[in-house]
């Protein structure tokens, strides 16, 4: 059997949420099954690192697919034609992007519709270009996989698929996470804060992350709470924004907001694994890994009411409305003033992140794949 991968988004030391997804499941998948021939599709030269067996053929496509109008040529002329030269019996895309060109059956990856509710959060040409095709996408799917249960029904109710077609594969959460011994997280504070405890948000900074608010909950947390806390925003500033710099630029304690871009996981995992807790308070997830990273790094973490975050902190968060900004700070404040809820949240945190490991992901992803055929 031979099944064919979307793999343009392994980027050597560029790898994002669907990137590590990428990565995770495809290093399972290949191990556990060696009599299937995996084809890696990826637009540009790969790295040898993303060979992860000798039952996978990395294949460069052109034309580097970053574009709408490169998508399409990718799409739906590079890829049909691979799938018919390499004789393929299946095309798996874990960035849910697939080919209306093939008649070879597909299975996408759809994390999420944040692009069908908050459309303005993206250029025109890519907002344009999601919103006519992933729901063809989803109608062409032999079956879809996604990442909870919130998107589950969010595919269900926006492009009116039954429930029998999709999956849930929960995100994994790497290995590496674990809670920092007390001289690695005194090392990472003096490095990062001066020694000081920090509030950490790991991600893109993206608008559907609600940095803005994030920045407003932080600077009242301090004007009422003498902690000496820092914020450390870990991400990417691709789509960093005009509200988001506006917001910063008038901030009371806008000295003591530490940007630090993107890390290697080595790093990450001790500023993880050092920070007083996670403030995650996204407007619209599919998931949310950095709550599972979080708590695995035994962190407490301060989450959204909304979307999928309540299902994935599963009752070990504090959660907070991402829209009020009082609501966010009083979450900050309970967290550094109530006696015993920090360790509370810790134990919880642990507990739940039992639940979610990348060999878990992956047998459901290759279960999914497997009704596919």
């Amino acid at each position: 059997m031979r099944i064919a991968v979307n793999t343009r988004l392994l980027l050597s030391d560029k790898l994002d949420g669907i990137g590590w997804f990428t990565w995770h499941t495809l290093k399972h998948i290949t191990a556990a099954q060696p009599d299937t021939e995996f084809i890696f599709f990826f637009d540009r030269k790969w790295d040898p690192r993303f060979e992860f067996g000798p039952n996978v053929k990395p294949v460069a496509l052109f034309p580097q697919a970053r574009h709408p109008f490169l998508y399409y040529l990718w799409f739906e002329q590079s890829i049909p034609a691979a799938l018919k030269k390499h004789r393929a019996d299946l095309f798996l895309s874990p960035d849910g992007y697939l080919s209306l060109s093939t008649n070879v059956k597909q299975v996408p990856v759809i994390h999420d519709l944040n692009f069908e509710h908050y459309p303005k959060d993206l250029p025109f040409l890519t907002r344009s270009y999601y919103k006519y095709y992933f729901p063809r996408f989803a109608a062409k799917a032999a079956r879809i996989a996604t990442v909870s249960e919130f998107s589950k029904k969010d595919i269900m109710e926006c492009y009116h698929i039954g429930s029998e077609k999709i999956d849930v594969v929960y995100n994994g959460v790497n290995e590496l996470y674990r809670p920092s011994e007390p001289a690695v997280a005194k090392a990472t504070r003096e490095k990062y804060t001066g020694g000081a405890p920090y509030f950490l948000f790991v991600g893109m900074l993206h608008q559907r992350k609600n940095i803005a608010n994030l920045f407003r909950a932080y600077d009242q947390f301090r004007e009422s709470n003498e902690s000496g806390m820092k914020l450390l925003i870990v991400g990417h500033k691709k789509w960093w924004t005009t509200e988001m710099e506006q917001v910063f630029n008038t901030m009371k304690h806008k000295d003591d907001v530490i940007f630090t871009g993107r890390m290697p996981i080595e790093e990450l995992v001790k500023v993880v694994g050092s920070a007083f807790a996670m403030t995650y308070v996204s407007v619209f997830e599919g998931f949310g890994v950095p709550i599972i990273e979080a708590m695995k790094s035994g962190v407490p973490v301060i989450t959204s009411n909304v979307t999928s975050m309540p299902e994935v902190a599963g009752g070990a968060a504090l959660l907070a409305d991402p829209f009020d900004v009082d609501s966010i700070t009083s979450a900050m404040a309970r967290l550094w003033n109530e006696k015993g809820l920090k360790d509370q949240l810790v134990a919880a945190g642990l507990n739940r992140a039992e639940d979610f490991s990348w060999s878990k992901t992956s047998s459901l992803l290759w279960s999914c794949i497997t009704r596919a055929l």
